[in-house]
């Protein structure tokens, strides 16, 4: 089956849309990467999705408004997507939206939001969508995420020493994997680009929206007492599996934590949560005595941030999920295509152990394309099992 993932991470700078040729072939399932396109967002709906993201105060009329633009800017994508890497022959597209909202109290989920209605890429396409992929797994006592787990976890299980996968996106998350039969765990470890991210667009009053190559972290120095006031955030000794968000890490919680330090050097700040996300994640590797560390997502395009995380790691590998044939800016959206897949064969893409659900589920819901709802054969076939690895076959 042709599968196209579409994914917008909480940075919300950009839309990805990853396509894969995906086969069942026994108890393996393989993965053909196709490649990959990217949109940035409009400025004008970015700064409204901003304008709409915890804390600050939104409306209804605001929610439904994103909830149409942001599934008109995936569906364009989609079509692209279609268009360039699929020649037109895609089977299936699987959109994660939007998050605009993950709600968690006292380390329960009770629900999450994620914008960008898939009736309008079923619509532009003429294919069947698989959307909402978090909500049913939250309905089961899970926290919704890291969904990616079980694509880590069908992936990489049985590397000598277990791995840690870990994802540098808006929140940092690892998947463990053990390297024999033991159960693996996924959880967020905090911010990943978040605080650097607000902390740059403060600073520099809009101008830049991240830390271009890590340069402002790489000039500043860290901050001791604003660094100490970081790490006694209670969230980091909360057990897993656990998740979080822009809800608690953002622009005003990093100005609570400066409150009373006095005016610091803006490249010091920078370097300081820079820093942050290098500990909180060695601080869960080595919890979990991994052997290696397989990195993806955007913060990997910061040099400045892995060279802080391999002196926290010290002697634990760090790689980056290109070296394994997924390529580290697309490996979430080509996580996508692999919950889609599933769940257009009625097969669970939860790992009960990585989310804490009471039991795995199949994923999502499905607008049907153009022509209804055609679900591929092997969907009601009985007695058909769930992968139990996943392999990338490079074209």
């Amino acid at each position: 089956m042709r599968v196209i993932g579409l994914m917008s991470g909480t940075s919300y700078d950009a839309i990805d849309a990853a396509a894969a040729d995906l086969i069942l072939d026994g108890d393996r399932l393989v993965l053909t990467p196709l490649g990959m396109v990217s949109a940035p967002y409009e400025e004008e709906l970015r700064e409204a999705l901003s304008a709409a993201l915890p804390p600050a105060p939104t409306t209804m009329r605001a929610v439904c408004e994103l909830d149409t633009r942001i599934g008109q800017a995936f569906a364009a994508l989609a079509g692209r997507a279609d268009r360039e890497l699929c020649d037109g022959r895609a089977e299936l597209i699987s959109s994660h939206g939007q998050t605009v909202y993950h709600w968690v109290a006292d380390g329960q989920a009770y629900g999450t939001l994620q914008l960008g209605q898939p009736a309008w890429i079923a619509e532009a396409t003429g294919r069947p969508v698989v959307s909402d992929l978090r909500s049913r797994d939250i309905a089961a006592g899970g926290q919704g995420a890291p969904l990616v787990s079980v694509v880590d976890t069908l992936w990489l299980r049985g590397r000598p020493g277990g791995c840690v996968a870990l994802n540098l996106g808006g929140i940092a998350n690892v998947t463990v994997v053990p390297d024999g039969a033991g159960e693996p765990l996924a959880y967020d470890t905090g911010p990943g680009n978040a605080l650097i991210d607000a902390a740059v667009r403060h600073l520099t009053d809009g101008r830049l929206d991240c830390d271009e190559d890590g340069a402002m972290a790489a000039r500043g120095t860290v901050h001791g007492p604003l660094m100490s006031r970081l790490l006694a955030e209670p969230y980091y000794a909360r057990p897993a599996p656990k998740t979080t968000g822009k809800e608690l890490f953002h622009l005003p919680y990093l100005q609570a934590a400066l409150a009373g330090l006095g005016p610091l050097p803006d490249d010091d700040v920078v370097a300081t949560v820079t820093e942050l996300t290098a500990a909180t994640v060695a601080d869960a590797v080595r919890s979990a005595g991994a052997g290696e560390v397989i990195a993806s997502g955007g913060g990997t395009r910061n040099p400045t941030l892995l060279a802080a995380l391999r002196r926290a790691l010290g002697d634990v590998p760090l790689r980056t999920s290109d070296e394994l044939g997924l390529p580290s800016a697309a490996k979430e959206a080509y996580a996508f295509t692999v919950l889609g897949f599933l769940t257009a064969h009625g097969l669970a893409g939860t790992v009960p152990a990585c989310t804490g659900a009471r039991h795995s589920s199949v994923l999502g819901s499905i607008t049907p394309g153009r022509h209804g709802l055609r679900l591929p054969p092997e969907a009601t076939a009985a007695g058909r099992a769930a992968p139990s690895r996943l392999e990338i076959s490079l074209p």
